[in-house]
């Protein structure tokens, strides 16, 4: 006769003191993730030891349950020591004292007493007009330096905060792109996949396709000869060409054929920009290699190049305004490299940049290509005044707070597409900063050429990081990504008569957005709500040549002037 079921006695739980410490989300994950872990373990012990009637059997039947002691006291989340906290408190930010200044990366001293937060030009050397020039600089001067002017003109900032429509996107916004011919159209992607296209100038107007792509939208590209069309690259390993005007793309092409075979294989697509002299549309994956897309006879050109070392990431692609077959590119395996298209081979660069952490971005300037601007996670812009010089040191490094510990879309130092002195660059801030007791995060303008803070927009409603930021290539406008959210800045100062005639600030709630009782946006920066992989066995929504595009985020809005 079989043996009674004995119920397995649970494990007692004691719990210690409770301390409201701050943490990074990072380490929140791991600590999950190893619970998740640890649960999956004891799932599989415990089945282990019982019996076929559910009853346990063998070495752990007669054992007391063990206790679970959980001690919640106050634990540095960065060097995991007791005794200390560290990360945001309010609107400063708190040093572990175990671990060199988060902002500079130095030791000696705290954040909030870092002389780079000071200034931001702090140790940053200007740039000089040398009294020795080269051939090559000769040239240059000749060639490139009449396009830019000898007295550097008055920066506009567009420092006021407008418009916007808050939780546009159901999902943080990756990448925003202006309309190449309709200057008051923007365009917005974000991690689900979805492309939002919204006309400021009459604030009621946005659509939102959500069939484009099955996760994250890293990059959009006009097509210059007809621009309805939108090229796209995607985490979901496609390049599409989306009609604007019915949301129908064509699925130019897909590097995981073979479908979703775990994460360890599969590609996702990254870097994107296209070479217009030869009709290339070049895009780069997530394990170091580069493809080559013919635009006009819409196919594939040879296999795929690596550029980067293998299995890192290629987040980033440029190809030079004035020598196309200039190309620019950077990953996280701490390299820029420059390229000569013509003859693309591995281990064939023109130039390395070498970079203390994973490179966000880098650009050729806009109007003459000759200068490069990089992004880092150390906390640095760098700056290369000159591509004929001397690349293995950059011309100036700024110290920067845009190294980061949630779940945001990268910070990119971009150019001012409208600046002729080819110095202006907009970035926006991770440390937050006090502000009449209000934590806000700013969007910084710089001068590259000294280091020197030339803006920082904040705007009391607007309390998210901001990290995607694009300047409009022919007006004085910014457009702000900030979690779901998108926002339009002006210049501010108007100079009017009747103060009744300036511009009210106007924001459209969506369906899902809600206004706090104390008139700020009810949003949250973190966007844990999954990962970068498309879900196993999850159909793509796109279909190569047709299918009708889902539209959402077009009814149910609210304006409300401020």
């Amino acid at each position: 006769m079989p043996a009674p079921s004995r119920p397995r006695k649970r494990p007692t739980i004691i719990v210690g003191s409770v301390d409201n410490s701050s943490s990074s989300s990072s380490s929140d994950d791991e600590e999950e993730e190893e619970e998740e872990v640890e649960d999956r373990v004891d799932d599989e012990d415990e089945e282990k030891g019982k019996g076929r009637n559910g009853s346990l059997s063998g070495k752990g039947a007669g054992k007391k349950a063990p206790a679970i002691i959980i001690s919640l006291k106050k634990v540095c989340k960065v060097c995991k020591e007791e005794g200390h906290q560290a990360g945001f408190q309010g609107a400063n930010y708190i040093d572990c004292p175990r671990k060199p200044c988060f902002l500079c990366k130095m030791p000696g001293h705290t954040t909030m007493s870092c002389p780079h937060r000071v200034a931001l030009e702090h140790g940053v050397v200007p740039a000089l007009r040398k009294n020795k020039q080269t051939q090559l600089d000769y040239v240059f001067e000749r060639q490139l330096m009449s396009q830019i002017p000898k007295i550097k003109p008055t920066f506009v900032i567009p420092d006021k905060l407008d418009r916007g429509v808050v939780k546009l996107h159901s999902r943080r916004v990756t990448s925003l792109e202006f309309h190449p011919t309709m200057n008051s159209v923007l365009l917005s992607g974000d991690k689900k996949g979805q492309i939002g296209i919204w006309d400021y100038s009459k604030p009621n107007e946005k659509t939102v396709y959500g069939s484009i792509h099955s996760c994250i939208v890293n990059n959009m590209k006009f097509d210059t000869r007809n621009d309805i069309m939108l090229y796209t690259s995607s985490s979901d390993g496609t390049i599409s060409y989306t009609d604007l005007e019915t949301g129908i793309g064509v699925l130019l092409m897909d590097i995981n054929p073979n479908g979703w075979n775990g994460p360890s294989t599969w590609r996702m697509l990254y870097g994107m920009d296209i070479n217009l002299d030869k009709g290339l549309l070049l895009a780069a994956d997530n394990f170091g290699y580069l493809y080559l897309f013919d635009t006009r006879e819409k196919v594939k050109i040879g296999e795929s190049i690596l550029i980067h070392r293998k299995g890192s990431k290629v987040v980033g692609l440029h190809c030079n305004p004035t020598q196309p077959d200039l190309l620019l590119s950077c990953g996280n395996d701490h390299y820029a490299h420059i390229w000569d298209i013509r003859r693309l081979e591995t281990q064939s660069f023109l130039a390395s940049l070498a970079h203390g952490r994973v490179v966000n971005s880098a650009y050729f300037s806009p109007h003459t290509g000759s200068k490069i601007l990089t992004t880092s996670q150390d906390n640095r812009i760098r700056v290369w005044d000159s591509v004929f010089g001397n690349l293995n040191l950059p011309s100036r490094e700024i110290v920067h707070s845009h190294d980061f510990n949630r779940h945001l879309t990268p910070f990119k130092a971009e150019w001012d597409p409208k600046d002729p002195s080819e110095s202006l660059a907009v970035i926006g801030r991770y440390i937050s900063e006090n502000y009449n007791g209000v934590a806000l995060h700013p969007i910084d303008f710089i001068d590259t050429s000294t280091g020197h803070l030339v803006a920082e927009l904040i705007d009391p409603d607007l309390t998210t990081i901001s990290p995607v930021n694009k300047l409009h290539p022919r007006d004085d406008i910014l457009a702000t990504g900030s979690s779901r959210s998108v926002f339009i800045w002006r210049p501010g100062g108007l100079k009017v008569e009747d103060k009744e005639a300036e511009r009210k600030k106007e924001i459209i709630f969506c369906n899902t957005g809600k206004k706090s009782a104390k008139g700020k946006f009810n949003e949250s920066d973190d966007d844990d709500d999954g990962d970068d992989f498309p879900s196993k066995g999850k159909n793509k929504q796109q279909k190569k040549y047709g299918g009708k595009s889902d539209k959402a985020g077009s009814s149910k809005s609210k304006i409300v002037k401020i």
